[in-house]
């Protein structure tokens, strides 16, 4: 059973960066699935495709946040994370981290059928 498990700061000072980390069990990053990402919901929105990385290590970011979002891996510990550059309260969400079953790589969130529980990530003074 793959089990994905997010984990990293609840609180961020605006301007700062956050950052989180998914270990996954159960099932390799290089192998399980094809691409592994960050999705998020702010309060009162709806869910938001944030990027995602490749079982090769390649990188897909969404393109309002391509110039301050940045995803790595470590294949060692199987786990892989997000950072988020330069803050503001709007970045206050539940992120969570999940897995891609297409084989092209998506941004339809109905193709991700392995999903952290999430966490909550406040930006704030």
């Amino acid at each position: 059973q793959v089990q994905l498990q997010e984990s990293g700061p609840g609180l961020v000072k605006p301007s700062q960066t956050l950052s989180l980390t998914c270990t996954v069990s159960g099932g390799s990053i290089t192998t399980f699935r094809n691409y592994w990402a960050w999705i998020r919901l702010p309060p009162g929105k709806g869910l938001e495709w944030m990027g995602a990385i490749g079982y090769d290590g390649n990188t897909y970011y969404s393109s309002p946040l391509k110039s301050r979002i940045a995803i790595s891996r470590d294949t060692s510990t199987n786990q892989f994370t997000l950072q988020l550059m330069s803050v503001t309260p709007e970045d206050t969400a539940v992120n969570y981290c999940a897995a891609d079953r297409s084989t092209r790589g998506s941004t339809n969130l109905g193709d991700y059928d392995y999903w952290g529980q999430g966490t909550q990530v406040t930006v704030s003074s």
